[in-house]
This record gives C-alpha cells, sequence and structure tokens, in this order.
C-alpha cells in the first residue's frame, strides 16, 4: 500500500541500564551461553508502561510539539501491565494528551509496536488525526531456565506521525503485511509465561514471514536490496536476521545500525521500532529505509521510508538508542530474579 503524505515528526527509545550477560544465565542452569552477548533488563520500578512513557516523552521532544496537540495514541505490547485495562491510556494522560484523544492497545506478539505505527499512519492519512502517537514497548517474559530467558529483554520506542513535511524527520512511503495462522508461540489466560513450537519458530514462522513481507513490499515499489541505504529485521537474536538479510541480498553495513538483539536482547515489541530508532540516529537526509517486523502467530509488516532533512536538526534533541545502551549496569541472577517479580514471597 502506497502512502501519501505522511512523515515522521518525532521519535524516541528507551532502554533499561539493567544488563544482565548470557553466562550468568548459562551458570545458573549448567548450560551453554545463550545466542546474544547481554540483554535489557527492567528495574524494581520499571515495566512495559514506565519505558512506553519515557520512549513517549524523547518522541515529543524531537517533534517539538506539547502532548496536548497529539490526537491518537495507540500503544502495541504483549507484556501489559493489566490484563483489563488500557495502557494508551496511561500513556495519553502522562503526555497531556487528554481528554480530547483517541487510543487503543494493540497486541500481536513482537510486532505489535508495527501495527500501532501502521494504523496511526492510516489515521494521519486519512485525516483523522493531525497528530498520531505510536509505541512499541516491552519487558518480555521467560521462564526461567528456558530458551526465551537468555534473549527476552526490556526496552521500546515511539513516534509521531503527522501531515507536515516542514522539518519532517522521515517520510513514510509503503507499508505491506503478511499474514498466516502459524502456531509457533503463545500463552493462554491465566498462564504466566508464553510456550513456543520449537520446530515452527524458523520456518514457516520468522523466515516464511519476514522474507515473503520484505519481498512482495520491494516488488510494490519496483525496488531492489540494492535501492536501501538500511534495513532492519525483527531480532529475536543475531542469527535469525543476519540469515534473511544474506539470503535476500542485503550486506552487514546494511543492517548495521538496525542490529541490536546481540546488546540488548529481543525487545519484542520494541525490538523493529528500536531499530529503525537507531537508524535514524545514523542516517543521512535523502537515504532510504527498510523496515520489517514479525509477530508470533504469525505475520510481517513491511515499512520503507525516505529520511528527511530535518533529522539533521532534530536528532539532538533526545537520547540517541547508542547513549541507551552505553548507560548500562551489570547484575547478578538473584538481582535479575527480584526485578523480574520472580521470588515467591509467600502472601
Amino acid at each position: 500500500m502506497k502512502v501519501k503524505n505522511v512523515f515522521i515528526k518525532g521519535y524516541g527509545a528507551a532502554i533499561p541500564r539493567y544488563r544482565i550477560r548470557d553466562e550468568t544465565i548459562a551458570k545458573v542452569w549448567g548450560s551453554s551461553r545463550g545466542p546474544i552477548e547481554e540483554k535489557a533488563v527492567g528495574g524494581i520500578d520499571e515495566d512495559s508502561t514506565t519505558i512506553a512513557i519515557e520512549a513517549a516523552r524523547n518522541a515529543l521532544k524531537r517533534a517539538n510539539m506539547d502532548g496536548e496537540k497529539i490526537g491518537v495514541v495507540f500503544f502495541g505490547s504483549e507484556s501489559k501491565v493489566y490484563a483489563v485495562k488500557p495502557t494508551a491510556t496511561i500513556i495519553a494522560e502522562a503526555i497531556g494528551a487528554t481528554p480530547q484523544v483517541s487510543v487503543a492497545d494493540f497486541e500481536f506478539a513482537c510486532k505489535a509496536g508495527t501495527e500501532a505505527m501502521k494504523c496511526c499512519t492510516a489515521y494521519v492519512s486519512s485525516e483523522l488525526a493531525d497528530y498520531a502517537l505510536a509505541v512499541g514497548a516491552d519487558t518480555a517474559q521467560g521462564r526461567p531456565g528456558d530458551e526465551l530467558e537468555y534473549t527476552a529483554a526490556s526496552g521500546g520506542a515511539a513516534y509521531v506521525f503527522s501531515r507536515e513535511s516542514d522539518e519532517a524527520i522521515a517520510r513514510v512511503d509503503e507499508i505491506y503485511s503478511f499474514t498466516t495462522d502459524t502456531p509457533d508461540f503463545w500463552r493462554r489466560e491465566g498462564q504466566k509465561y508464553p510456550m513456543h513450537g520449537f520446530r515452527f519458530t524458523g520456518e514457516p514462522a520468522y523466515f516464511k514471514h519476514v522474507t515473503m513481507a520484505a519481498i512482495e513490499i520491494m516488488n510494490s515499489m519496483g525496488a531492489s536490496p540494492r535501492d536501501f541505504d538500511h534495513v532492519i529485521f525483527h531480532q529475536p537474536n543475531v542469527k535469525f536476521p543476519s540469515t534473511v538479510a544474506g539470503d535476500l541480498g542485503f550486506t552487514k553495513e546494511q543492517i548495521r545500525y538496525g542490529l541490536l538483539s546481540g546488546r540488548i536482547g529481543n525487545t519484542y515489541s520494541g525490538a523493529t521500532p528500536l531499530g529503525l530508532a537507531n537508524v535514524l540516529d545514523h542516517a543521512k537526509p535523502g537515504e532510504r529505509v527498510l523496515a520489517v517486523s514479525f509477530g508470533s502467530g504469525a505475520g510481517s509488516d513491511a515499512i520503507a521510508f525516505t529520511v528527511m532533512d530535518g533529522i539533521e536538526k532534530k536528532r539532538d534533541l533526545a537520547p540517541y538508542v547508542e547513549s541507551y545502551i552505553e548507560k548500562k549496569v551489570h547484575i547478578d541472577y538473584s538481582t535479575y530474579l527480584r526485578f523480574r517479580g520472580e521470588i515467591d514471597m509467600g502472601d
């Protein structure tokens, strides 16, 4: 789907400072080290809501606007604080967007963040809103000792969309989605931890959906991998996005800034939005960007952008993704369990 007259006016990231190394987790369980170096862990007072609010405020800083102008707030996550109560209302209240604002929470595993971005684009394009805020954030859950514990991390990113081209950071060029009913990952009501169907995880889940979404959007645009300067693929680990990039003909240089999982883990609904934020921290005006998310269950969103001149003026108005990554404190496994609320106090 070609998009007309929709631009990114502001973007922002948020990553907790705490880190746990994969080797620390492996030592506890007597196994080999996991697939990444370390992952970001939310502190005792951090959750998907607080991360989302911080990212939203950073996006508003780069947009150089007050929250009261936001007409839509969409939030994507699979680790909402409340089972029944929207997080988007809390975000809207925190940034001063209430009461004249439309809000909703989105759920589609790891691609809930890009789903929120797509719907914000539609609202702005159809002139149902002048300014729309999309946020993807997670403090993803992983059962202790499970493979997911090595990668499930915390972080998020936010984007303000508008029809204003003046001082725009990037233009939204095209959107494509590829979806099937593939049971590779799920969590039933009342279950604390998600389950995963190992044999479906790579194929026909991740690789099929990400590959097809990327191919189809490029076909629609009449483009090829060499036409993009940067590409972001959903990153449950380092191997999957690197493999799909190579298979499609993208180079290591093209995925350089969009690949963060080795350093902060899989931030789920925040993974692709965070990768895009890091690309925007480094991209130059005129460069083209392709972002492809993946959500278990299963589906992928592909979104193409062109970086605009406004990036040069607005980039320094909020913290870079790299500054969040570098500002870190390593913790041990017992502290990690305390932060994650995994210690039963018998109350």
